[in-house]
């Protein structure tokens, strides 16, 4: 094995580690302090963590160049809206609004009482100071219908649009319609469910706050957890407050990182919520493989050489998995969505933080903890005490007041019960031959399960997604869903360029270009609204010849006045057809799936078009466009994390073969916790990608840890060093995954979707993560 150690970098680095041990071994309170004020300076930033949040659905949750606002764009300049001549169904933004469903368990809106009813609170609405309504398409208004002979029988709901002008006082407005429908009251079994064009950004910003509780949850539940697995009954070894300060180490991380990005005016997105929980298990990981080196070398050593032995080994483990984690977390900043931006850079610049504190704030502290030992103090009066106790003295006193005992044997603290566990009966177990073969059983099972989960994966992020479960914006996606799926958007059609609609073969062309629009699945031909239909039509009656130019122009200006809605339609200028616009109505949209097909069917059958240059546009669609770059980003992201982790663990890992090993992994996890995450019902989106970014660093930091220690072992077999590995590190990195899954179990009981997808990922990541690390790489 040694003919294949490559240590020519990590041999130097781990001298420099060692020299940095010794400087802070020796001067541990200076180290103690500094990282201390600088977290106070920095987390000053905190202040102004209000002014710069920044939770705009579509700038943070929608491809910064997506198509559809390009398209959103031409649309703008080229059919601008006219409040004259209002049409919603025209609008290139959603603009100001406000919506009420009313909605039935029993009887029918043809009855006269409950239709009265609803009849009453529409005009109560239309108190606050609106135009009168426009009609509008039937079937965006009337849901849960059943026919007869084209007839409606029985209607279970019915939605109200308000549209306002975009002037000041409109957001007031809004407001009072939510103060007004919140408190009215209706009878006889009538549901209301409401939603306003700001609804979803007063859900996202409400809410992007609702971790800072759940943090100090989980912060208390680390702390409890470190203290507890870093317990020793001896009143010397005790690691009470070591733990302690490792958890404060990652504390004063975020801190920090957040002070300083907040300084820049770098935006806070509800995303970067989720960081703190990651920066938690990141710098509880290390204080674990840290102290698990402290125990490994010999208590009667000077503490600078203690020191230096712990960093010449966990230094450079924590190293790898610090590097490799913020090259990843970098590489997310090049990605088309501004939330992962953001939730990048601050998390990037975290575990720098954390990487910097472990190595000096919490080294420092291991120093000053290790002179404590050294005096054979109490881990809590800082008392002097007795290695033996002294004859005649009660058991009380024996507890209480003797310590500092350790192993005579190696000269190191003595083993913990679960690290004799690994070292005497889980190493020879798992190397066992038909054990071996037993393994390759349970990973082909987790292999196919994931792959199937894979091909099983939703896309898209669900709009309901981003409020809370006790939300009105909730109930109303729910009625929207169950009442008015029948219908989905009514997209426009645009010819982007001049046409020659007067020729008679062109317009055939045209024609046969929007028959095959109206020939998809989704979409209901006998809905459709064509300008240019209904000017041949007109021209039928008057006997018109529109196949010549000059009739054709003479007689169009004539027809618009007519057909007052159809003026938005056509862009003449200097005499000119410079963009048309068409619409077609699409149905049975029920679910996100459906929406991505009928996204990319559209999409595509107008780019295919010979005719003329043609475009589908609807303000849904901005947020469609994620469907076009989620999948192709998140397998850059992968791609791109892993060659870089690649490269990282040839560099620094002194062993080739284990370097492709630890590459190896982060396929295979991530194949595990896409699979098993679709199959909990989680899709994939902005949100969950960022998540898997996290997941490719966990599962380098296992398995790097393991594969360094495996390594850099002494012993001559391979079977033997798997088991000094799983000796060294076993312990820590279990301790480490349990943390972080006891830190992240509070998010499952949130009420935010954004929170509890982050837990679902986060736990598969520790539960296979830790099964590669201690099972599948062994």
């Amino acid at each position: 094995m040694a003919y294949y150690r490559t240590d020519c970098i990590e041999k130097p680095i781990s001298k420099v580690f060692e020299k940095l041990a010794h400087l802070v071994g020796s001067h541990p309170v200076w180290f103690f302090v500094i990282p201390l004020i600088v977290s106070a300076a920095l987390g000053g930033g905190l202040y102004f963590l209000k002014d710069y949040e920044d939770n705009d659905v579509e700038n943070q949750f929608t491809p910064i160049n997506g198509p559809s606002k390009l398209a959103r764009h031409f649309v703008k300049e080229t059919f601008p809206n006219n409040d004259s001549l209002f049409s919603s169904q025209r609008l290139y933004a959603e603009g100001n609004y406000a919506v009420i469903i009313y909605s039935i368990v029993e009887g029918n809106f043809r009855t006269d009482e409950l239709f009265e009813e609803t009849s009453d609170l529409d005009k109560v609405v239309h108190n606050l100071s609106v135009k009168e309504r426009k009609d509008v398409f039937l079937g965006s208004t009337v849901g849960g219908v059943e026919e007869r002979d084209g007839v409606i029988q029985k209607a279970r709901a019915i939605r109200l649009f308000y549209f306002l002008q975009d002037k000041p006082g409109a957001s007031q407005w809004l407001q009072q319609f939510q103060n007004v429908l919140s408190n009215e009251t209706l009878s006889r079994g009538l549901k209301v469910s409401r939603f306003t064009s700001q609804s979803r950004q007063e859900e996202i910003e409400k809410h992007t706050t609702d971790g800072i509780p759940l943090f100090s949850i989980t912060y208390s539940l680390a702390i409890s957890f470190s203290v507890l697995s870093c317990m020793r009954l001896d009143n010397v070894r005790n690691k009470f407050w070591v733990s302690c300060m490792g958890v404060l180490s990652a504390g004063l991380a975020v801190v920090s990182s957040f002070g300083l990005m907040l300084y820049f005016k770098v935006p806070f997105v509800i995303t970067v919520a989720n960081s703190p929980f990651l920066i938690l298990g990141i710098g509880v990981d290390d204080m674990f493989i840290m102290l698990s080196n402290w125990q490994q070398t010999k208590v009667k050593d000077p503490v600078e050489k203690r020191m230096a032995e712990t960093f010449k080994e966990a230094a450079m483990s924590i190293t790898i998995t610090s590097l490799t984690d913020v090259l990843g977390f970098y590489i997310g900043l090049m990605r088309e969505f501004r939330s992962v931006q953001a939730f990048c850079l601050y998390t990037s610049t975290s575990i720098i933080f954390c990487y910097i504190y472990n190595i000096l704030f919490f080294g420092s502290f291991l120093a000053l903890n290790g002179r404590r030992e050294q005096s054979n103090r109490h881990w809590l009066t800082c008392c002097k005490l007795p290695a033996q106790s002294p004859k005649g003295k009660s058991l009380a006193y024996r507890l209480c007041c003797v310590g500092g005992d350790y192993d005579q044997e190696t000269g190191a603290e003595k083993q913990q019960p679960i690290t004799h566990f690994f070292k005497s009966y889980y190493g020879p177990f798992i190397t066992k031959p038909w054990m071996k073969v037993c393994v390759m059983f349970l990973y082909a099972g987790y292999l196919a399960g994931g792959i199937y989960g894979c091909l099983h994966l939703q896309q898209g992020i669900n709009m309901r997604d981003l409020a809370a479960d006790d939300s009105y914006v909730v109930n109303y996606y729910d009625d929207d869903r169950k009442f008015f799926s029948r219908y989905g958007p009514n997209v426009m059609v645009v010819v982007t360029e001049e046409f020659p609609y007067w020729n008679k073969s062109s317009r055939s062309e045209l024609n046969h270009c929007m028959g095959k629009l109206h020939n998809l699945r989704f979409v209901n031909k006998n809905l459709s609204v064509s300008w240019l239909d209904f000017y041949l039509e007109y021209a039928e009656s008057k006997s018109l010849n529109l196949d010549n130019e000059n009739v054709f122009m003479g007689n169009l200006s004539s027809f618009l006045m007519l057909y007052p809605e159809l003026m938005l339609d056509v862009n003449v200028t200097e005499g000119k057809i410079n963009a048309s616009r068409f619409f077609v109505q699409t149905l049975d949209i029920s679910n996100a799936s459906m929406e991505i097909m009928m996204f990319h069917e559209l999409r595509d059958t107008a780019q295919s078009c010979s005719a003329t240059k043609l475009l589908v546009f609807h303000p849904l669609f901005i947020y469609l466009d994620q469907y076009s770059v989620i999948v192709s980003s998140t397998i850059q992201n992968v791609g791109f994390t892993t060659a870089v982790m690649l490269v990282v663990s040839l560099l620094l890992i002194p062993n080739p073969l284990c370097s492709l090993w630890v590459t190896f992994s982060i396929g295979s996890v991530i194949t595990g916790v896409t699979g098993f995450m679709a199959l909990w019902g989680v899709n994939l989106d902005s949100i969950s990608m960022i998540i898997l970014v996290v997941c490719i660093g966990f599962t380098v930091d296992f398995s790097a840890h393991i594969s360094y220690a495996f390594v850099s072992s002494k012993k001559s077999t391979a079977n033997e060093r798997v088991i000094d590995a799983l000796f060294s590190l076993g312990y820590p990195v279990l301790q480490g995954a349990a943390s972080t899954i006891i830190g992240v179990l509070v998010l499952a009981a949130s009420k935010n979707h954004i929170f509890r997808v982050f837990f679902k990922i986060m736990f598969l990541v520790m539960l296979f993560g830790l099964a590669h690390s201690i099972i599948f790489i062994p």
